[in-house]
Order: structure tokens, then C-alpha cells, then sequence
């Protein structure tokens, strides 16, 4: 890998905190599978057909058009960039938004000539600009990536903007690569990109944000029946087939284990709510997580990066993460920036302590924003 994350080398690498705020994706799952007595041996070169045709119900669509995989969104993510950018060489540049998961970022990075940026603007609320998509696209773009909800912001796209978007891909024939990971918070609420136009739309996703499934690396994605197939075939050319206990998993929670999925995920409401109440009694802006447990948060800090690597973390045991890492422009040049972003998903809602958590996060707001 030529562009390795910064972020993600920053999460592993950190020591253990107290007061951990990056997490992304909700946690503290546990469940009984109880699956029986199982065919280890069975494996499926093309998805395991229960799997596909429960996921294709969730999603409103056909097994034909679902690719499933044991990589999470991510390996989802790097596996159809390289495919898209090797299928046609001609379209060697790409488009990614900006701000962004700087893991996104890279990924594109590692397989595109060119990149350009589209900015969503925090004055127009992270929204979907298609006339500023306009003036990037060429005959030369083979794809667009983009997140949504938009990360880090959680600004959701609404219909009209995806439309907008994907008849600019239509007019220069390139896909749009949405990664739609944290719409499962609201997924009934969040059209699929591919639902809008299938031939141009690739959605991924995967349950461990909203569900606590980190463990399971369950990749989803939604295209077009070609695409799935020759993704399918690049999956049994590179590491084989996708482990068919991964599948089986996916059947028995998307069967039988969905209503237990949603109650748990209920429960980081109360921790939402407590969450905003402090954002606001600290007259803190912060753009609203209608799907999600973050927040993309304004300090009154001129450098949010130095201050929770030598202040925050060290003297009071509390870790949100650098707004910096999702504003990387194209190489690894730290942007100042005052943005954090605020995670409770590895807040535990049985047994939690936010309100300490929080108060740690105040202390070190107060103490260092005369230094930082």
C-alpha cells in the first residue's frame, strides 16, 4: 500500500484512555447464535443464496445485485476502487469529497493517476454540490467517492441531491461510490445510491457502526449484476471465496436477530441526549447527528491535533478525535483546525460514566485553549 492512513495509525497506535471518544460505530454486543450443527465445508464461489436474498429484502433490490464479503465496508471500498480503476485505464482520475475518512482518501490514492476534491461547505451544511461537480468531471473521471452520511459531519443527503449528483456521473459515464455505512443507523429513512440510478450508484456498507458487529466483517455492496459477478471473480483470483460462516451469521441476526440489533442500538439514544444537552450548556457548535453517535465539533481551540496529542490525552485521559484527519487535501500535511470529532460508541450505555467522561472533556477544554 503506497498512501497508508494516518488516522488509522493514530487509533491503534494510541495507549489505552480513559475517557474514550473516537469510536464511530456502537459497541458492547453480545449475542447467541446459537447456528447448530453446520456443513463447515460448504463454500460458495458467488455468496451464500439465503444471505443474498435476506440482504436483497433489507435493501429492496435483487440477490443479482448484492456482493457480499468478509472485508467490512472497507475492503469493500478498496476492492471495487481497484476494479473500477483497472477495468478502464483511460479514467484515471478521480473525485473524492472533502472533508473526508481519510481512509477513503488513500484508498483512491493507491489506484488513480489524478484526484480532485469536491468541497461540501460547512456554510451550506455539508450539502451535495452538483454544479461545483460540474466543473470536475471529464470524459477523463472513472469515479466519484463519497460518504453518506457525510463523514465526519453526519449531514445526510437528501434525494434531490443525489439525483443531482448521479446525472452529472450519467453525462461523463462514471460510477459514484457511496459508502452508506452509517445510514444502517436510519437506513429506512436513507435512499440507497443505487436505488436512484443503478447503473451508476455503488452503495457499501456493513452492520458494524450501527449494530456493534465490528467483529464480524461483514462487507455489503449494491450494483449493478456485472459488476457484482466480475466482483465475485476477483474475490475467488485473490484471497478465494469470503468465509461461508460470515454468511451464516448474516442469515441467523438478519432472520432471526434484527429486533434484538435494533433495541441495542436504541439504547446510545439516551447517551445522544446527554451528549447535546452538555454540546449546548458548553455553547459548543456542532453540526446535528441525526444517524449516528458522533458529532463534528467546533472547540475554542486554534489547534485541536496538538492539543489532544499533548494535553488532552496525557493530562486528562480523554481522547476525541483531531478534526485534521478528515481534512487531509491530497498528501500528509497536518491542517490546523479546531474540529474534533466527538464518538460514544465505546461508551458503555449499561454502565456508563459520561457525565465524568464529559466533564474530563471540559477540563481540558478550559486549561488549554490559551495554549493551543
Amino acid at each position: 500500500m503506497k498512501h497508508p492512513s494516518a488516522y488509522l495509525n493514530w487509533y491503534i497506535s494510541l495507549p489505552h484512555v480513559k475517557h474514550d471518544l473516537r469510536s464511530s460505530g456502537i459497541t458492547h454486543l453480545n449475542f447467541n447464535m446459537n447456528l447448530g450443527t453446520i456443513d463447515l465445508s460448504i463454500n460458495y464461489a458467488h455468496g451464500n443464496p439465503e444471505t443474498a436474498e435476506l440482504l436483497a429484502h433489507r435493501y429492496h433490490t435483487q440477490a443479482e445485485n448484492v456482493f457480499i464479503s468478509s472485508e467490512g465496508a472497507s475492503g469493500q471500498n478498496t476492492r471495487i476502487i481497484r476494479l473500477l480503476a483497472e477495468k478502464n485505464p483511460k479514467k484515471n482520475e478521480a473525485i473524492v469529497e472533502y472533508p473526508t475518512y481519510e481512509p477513503l482518501l488513500r484508498q483512491v490514492q493507491d489506484h488513480f493517476h489524478r484526484i480532485k476534491r469536491l468541497e461540501r461547505k460547512e456554510e451550506d451544511n455539508y450539502r451535495l454540490d452538483a454544479d461545483a461537480l460540474k466543473k470536475l468531471a471529464s470524459e477523463r473521471t472513472g469515479i466519484l467517492v463519497l460518504t453518506n452520511p457525510h463523514a465526519p459531519s453526519g449531514a445526510t443527503a437528501e434525494k434531490k441531491e443525489l439525483e443531482e449528483t448521479l446525472s452529472v456521473a450519467k453525462e461523463h459515464n462514471f460510477h459514484v461510490l457511496c459508502d452508506e455505512i452509517y445510514a444502517e443507523f436510519k437506513r429506512e429513512h436513507i435512499p440507497t445510491i443505487f436505488s436512484i440510478d443503478p447503473e451508476h450508484g455503488i452503495v457499501t456498507t456493513s452492520f458494524t457502526k450501527a449494530y456493534g458487529l465490528g467483529g464480524l466483517k461483514l462487507g455489503i455492496a449494491l450494483t449493478k449484476k456485472e459488476l457484482v459477478d466480475e466482483l465475485y471473480t476477483d474475490v475467488l483470483n485473490t484471497t478465494g471465496n469470503s468465509p461461508n460462516i460470515v454468511q451464516l451469521a448474516t442469515s441467523k441476526l438478519l432472520a432471526t436477530g434484527m429486533s434484538t440489533l435494533e433495541e441495542h442500538k436504541q439504547k446510545w439514544l439516551t447517551l445522544k441526549a446527554e451528549t447535546e444537552k452538555w454540546l449546548k450548556e458548553q455553547k459548543l457548535k456542532y453540526f446535528p447527528s441525526t444517524a449516528g453517535v458522533t458529532y463534528w465539533v467546533k472547540l475554542p481551540i486554534k489547534n485541536t491535533f496538538n492539543w489532544i496529542n499533548k494535553h488532552a490525552i496525557p493530562r486528562f485521559n480523554v481522547a476525541p478525535v483531531p478534526g485534521a484527519f478528515f481534512l487531509f487535501k491530497k498528501g500528509y500535511k497536518t491542517q490546523v483546525s479546531s474540529m474534533i470529532r466527538l464518538g460514544l460508541g465505546n461508551i458503555n450505555p449499561e454502565r456508563h460514566k459520561l457525565s465524568e467522561t464529559l466533564d474530563a472533556l471540559e477540563k481540558a477544554v478550559i486549561s488549554g485553549k490559551s495554549s493551543f
